[in-house]
This record gives C-alpha cells, sequence and structure tokens, in this order.
C-alpha cells in the first residue's frame, strides 16, 4: 500500500506514464515504444497542467472579482478536483479504493457486464471520492467500499453506452471515457437532446464555432472566440484596460494550447489502446472492448473548448440562481470542460444545445455542491485538510448526483433531496440505456442488410 499510495503522489503526469509503460511491456510493444507512449503521455499532461495553470491563474482572480463587484455573497469556496482528489486518497478509502475498483472492472468484463477496459488509474479518484464521503457521512467503512463499488459499476456502464459517441464526434475508435464529470452527467444532455428534437424550430437552431468560422471569416475563428470572452469576462470583473486586453490574448491562447497539448497525450494513448484492443479481439474473437482512458481526451476538440470558456461566466452567475447556494465556483472553472465535455458530443457540436444542457448540469451540479459542504468539511476536516472553522465544497465530485444518492440514501438526511434528485438522475440513465440498444439494434440491422447486400452481389 505504501507503494501504491508513492505513485499516487507522484500525481497523474508520472503515475499514468509509469502504467502505460507497464501495460506496454505486457502488451508486448517493446520497451522502446513503451517507453515512448508513456513519455509523451507525460508531456501532454504537463501541458495540460501548465494550460490549466494559466486559467487558474488568471481567470481564478477574474471569477473573485466578478463575485466581488456584483455583490454576489457566496461564503463556501469551491476547492476544485485538484483540493477534492488528495481529500480522496488520503482517506481511508483512497488505500483501498484502486483494487476495489479494478476488481469491479474485472468481474464485470468475465461476466460480460461491460465491454470497457479501465487503465486509467489515477481517475479512480473520482470512485475513491464517492466512497470517502459515504464512509464520513456514515462512520461505516464498509458502506464506503459499497460507494466505490456502485460508482465503480456505473460509470464502466456509462463508457459502454457513450463509446459509439466518442467514436463518432470525437474520431476516436475503440477508446471510452468512463470516468469523471463528463461521463456521469452526460446522461442529462441525452434527455435534454431528445426533448429539444420534439420543439418544432428549436429543433432547427444549430450553430457551433466551425460554423461561425464559416459564416463570419477569421472573427468566428476559434481563437478570435477566446479573446472575445476573455474580453467580456475581465470587463464583468472590472479589470483596468490593460488587464482585460491581457486576459483576451491569455484566453486566446488557451484555445490553441490546449487541442495542441492534448495530441501528445492522443499520441501515446492511442498505439497502446489498439494493442490491448487487437489482443483481446483475438482472444475474445467478435467482441469489441473499449479502453477507458482519461477525460482529458475530449478537451482537443475546439467546440468543447469554445463551451468551456462560455461556461466561466455562465457558471457563475447560475450559481447566483440556484436556491439557498452558498457555493463560489472557482476551483473547478478551469476545467469546467471536464462538466460539459460528453455534451458537445451528444449535440453533435451544436452550441446551442450545449449551453441548454450545460446550464441544466451545472445548475444541478452547484445544488448538490451546496447540499454536500458539511460533509464535504468533515472529509477535509478528517484527513487534515482545513484548519477549525473552515468549510469546503467542490463541484467536481463534491457535486455529483452518485455521490449525492447514495450518501442521502444511507443517511436519510436530504429525503426530498435525495426523492428528487434520485428520480430525476434515474430516468436520466435509464432514458440513456433505452437509447443507446435503440441505436445498437439498429446499427446491428444495417450491417446485417449490408452483409446481405455483399453476400447477394457475389
Amino acid at each position: 500500500m505504501n507503494i501504491l499510495q508513492y505513485l499516487l503522489d507522484l500525481g497523474p503526469s508520472v503515475m499514468l506514464p509509469i502504467v502505460i509503460i507497464i501495460l506496454g511491456l505486457l502488451l508486448k510493444q517493446g520497451f522502446g515504444k513503451s517507453l515512448r507512449s508513456g513519455i509523451t503521455i507525460g508531456i501532454g499532461f504537463v501541458g495540460i497542467t501548465l494550460v490549466i495553470s494559466l486559467l487558474t491563474d488568471n481567470l481564478g482572480p477574474a471569477a473573485e472579482a466578478m463575485a466581488e463587484r456584483f455583490e454576489i455573497g457566496l461564503s463556501v469556496v469551491d476547492v476544485g478536483w485538484p483540493g477534492a482528489a488528495p481529500m480522496a486518497w488520503a482517506s481511508s478509502i483512497g488505500t483501498v479504493a484502486i483494487p476495489v475498483a479494478i476488481l469491479v472492472n474485472v468481474l464485470m468484463l468475465v461476466f460480460k457486464m461491460t465491454k470497457v477496459v479501465n487503465v486509467d488509474i489515477w481517475n479512480i479518484w473520482h470512485m475513491t471520492f464517492t466512497g470517502a464521503i459515504v464512509s464520513a457521512a456514515t462512520g461505516s467503512f464498509w458502506l464506503g467500499i459499497v460507494g466505490v463499488v456502485v460508482h465503480s459499476a456505473l460509470v464502466y456502464k456509462l463508457g459502454d453506452w457513450f463509446a459509439p459517441t466518442i467514436e463518432k464526434f470525437y474520431g476516436l475508435p475503440g477508446v471510452t471515457i468512463p470516468h469523471g464529470t463528463g461521463a456521469y452527467m452526460a446522461p442529462f444532455a441525452v434527455v435534454i437532446d431528445a426533448i429539444l428534437d420534439k420543439i418544432p424550430g428549436v429543433k432547427k437552431i444549430n450553430f457551433n464555432s466551425n460554423k461561425l468560422e464559416e459564416k463570419f471569416g477569421v472573427i468566428g475563428e476559434p481563437v478570435i472566440i477566446g479573446s472575445f470572452l476573455g474580453v467580456v469576462i475581465g470587463l464583468l470583473a472590472g479589470f483596468p484596460i490593460s488587464d482585460v486586453l491581457q486576459l483576451g490574448i491569455q484566453m486566446a491562447a488557451v484555445m490553441v494550447l490546449m487541442p495542441t497539448v492534448v495530441k501528445f497525450i492522443m499520441e501515446g494513448l492511442m498505439p497502446i489502446a489498439e494493442a490491448a484492443r487487437e489482443m483481446l479481439d483475438k482472444r475474445f474473437q467478435g467482441e469489441n472492448y473499449y479502453i477507458g482512458l482519461d477525460p482529458a481526451l475530449l478537451l482537443g476538440n475546439s467546440q468543447v473548448v469554445a463551451a468551456s470558456l462560455l461556461f466561466v461566466p455562465l457558471t457563475i452567475i447560475i450559481a447566483i440562481f440556484v436556491p439557498g447556494n452558498s457555493v463560489l465556483p472557482f476551483g473547478d472553472l478551469a476545467t469546467i470542460g471536464f462538466f460539459i465535455s460528453l455534451a458537445v458530443g451528444i449535440h453533435k457540436g451544436n452550441l446551442f444545445r450545449t449551453i441548454i444542457s450545460g446550464t441544466v448540469i451545472m445548475f444541478i451540479t452547484i445544488w448538490i455542491a451546496d447540499k454536500m459542504v458539511g460533509v464535504h468539511t468533515q472529509l477535509a476536516n478528517n484527513v487534515g485538510a482545513v484548519t477549525s472553522g473552515q468549510q469546503v465544497a467542490s463541484l467536481d465530485q463534491g457535486g455529483s448526483p452518485i455521490t449525492f444518492i447514495l450518501t442521502e440514501l444511507f443517511t436519510l438526511e436530504n429525503i426530498v433531496g435525495l426523492i428528487v434528485i434520485g428520480a430525476i438522475y434515474l430516468f436520466c440513465v435509464l432514458f440513456t440505456f433505452v437509447q443507446f440498444k435503440r441505436k445498437k439494434l439498429a446499427n446491428d440491422e444495417n450491417v446485417s442488410e449490408e452483409s446481405d447486400d455483399i453476400r447477394q452481389t457475389i
């Protein structure tokens, strides 16, 4: 366990490359290719860290200035995933969460309950956090383990259901993203997309950064959109003109740099993912397995980056209108793209629909994060992450429906919230499952018809 904790403390930029190198060797990729893949992925994560730091260091002060300028009065600061993840790993659940999550994956594969082969060990922190919160709320270590198991099983299934979207929209065949806010919040986007398809007139509204570029030329390019959003945020924050212009250039840089650094991760991961898929196909013929990878891959899409920047001011505005909310979005503003990354693919890049579903997603996230402040602070106190009297919250995981539902199910402290959020989320998950089955059936029928046509031609 000490070795495992040591690896976790290294962070994703070192831990994941080590895992990839070992995996590459097991897949008989050779030491040279495995080493190259691992180091390339490490470079990508260092790049993402730098870009996120660029966002945090510049958007963070702008967000705080906006809150102060408009006297928002939100007293509990969102510490973001950089604050939440260490709490999860430092908890009693953190020492066993990785073996438990891997065991769940193996058992589901053996019993053919999923086709996801998860290699993204670092992001098991999401499952760990759920277990840690449940354990803190109930005082039971074993109920915490149940939290890890349930979260793991659900997101592996979500990985199955969203793999076709990831292949078609993001161009990543054989890959899925079973982790993080993007995966477990995506069912809301599925339902909203179906509803919008039924509304005359509204269903035809479709615009994205590519269409804006086609229509408005240079003005519609992602780099211009990024700089424009940066300037708007700076003006709302009341910054002097010099700082406003700097923020505009910095956000334009994010639009360019984020897809660039993600390419390094893809360059390192794809050979390993392909090798793993080929090995699985040989041993289990007829089965199409998906390699579970980091959600950072989706941030390479320009539509996701554009929507991410747009949701920085929107998330703060949404926080103002959430009834009874005390949480000020801050730490997760820089990674807001993770929350809506899969929604962008579900809406096929339609920014209009992404704004609608993203608003719903962030509203629910903030509402849950506010209700979880007490137990979140309790967990932080348990692991010594805060001083006495401080309160903490996080949007990433602290605002997770899975964590909230399990916590309330075992404590029954907020029965109304449990019923409302539980019913909405259960409906969205079941609806997503039905949609997946329908599309799979339609796809199988098309493949069968094509095979019949080929045989008749022969």
